[in-house]
């Protein structure tokens, strides 16, 4: 078995670029841009942004489901990223971040989580994938609570 990381879909956000900051902020948004090399996760290419780069910060729903585990929450995404995707390895984002990990059935319910220390991303999504139940994983950064990324079981061949 094995699991696959897809940033977010880049054209999704490409409008928000051209918005000025009032109309921004009307979709309850904001133009940032990164002053350090680290602290600025993108949803998009999953690696964070340098410093000097642009951001827009937005309220994204990353578990849109019928349930009462449908979730939304701040994330970041970086002008002009392109999207990437991971097979049985993680992300740039998730190095050195403790990340919530949740499992979730095909119906959108919570079935069970682990906490990942730095390091830890990987075992800890095999052992949640481990259990057939487990549709896909949603990974947030722990202290944040930030969605950092969908995880989905992927039966093709690693990258």
């Amino acid at each position: 078995m094995t699991y696959r990381i897809a940033g977010l879909d880049p054209e999704t956000f490409s409008d928000l670029f051209s918005l000025s900051c009032t109309e921004l902020a009307a979709r309850n948004a904001a133009r940032v841009m990164a002053d350090a090399d680290r602290g600025f996760p993108c949803r998009v290419s999953l690696e964070d942004a340098r410093a000097g780069e642009e951001l827009i910060l937005l309220n994204h729903t990353s578990h849109d489901v019928a349930t009462a585990y449908r979730s939304t929450y701040a994330i970041y995404v970086r002008k002009d990223s392109a999207q990437r995707v991971f097979v049985d390895t993680t992300p740039p984002v998730f190095e050195g971040r403790p990340l919530g990990l949740r499992g979730f059935d095909k119906a959108g319910t919570l079935r069970d989580a682990r906490l990942a220390l730095p390091g830890q991303a990987d075992e800890k999504i095999r052992d949640l994938f481990a259990q057939p139940e487990i549709a896909y994983i949603h990974a947030h950064n722990a202290a944040h609570g930030c969605f950092a990324a969908k995880v989905e079981r992927h039966e093709g061949e690693a990258a």
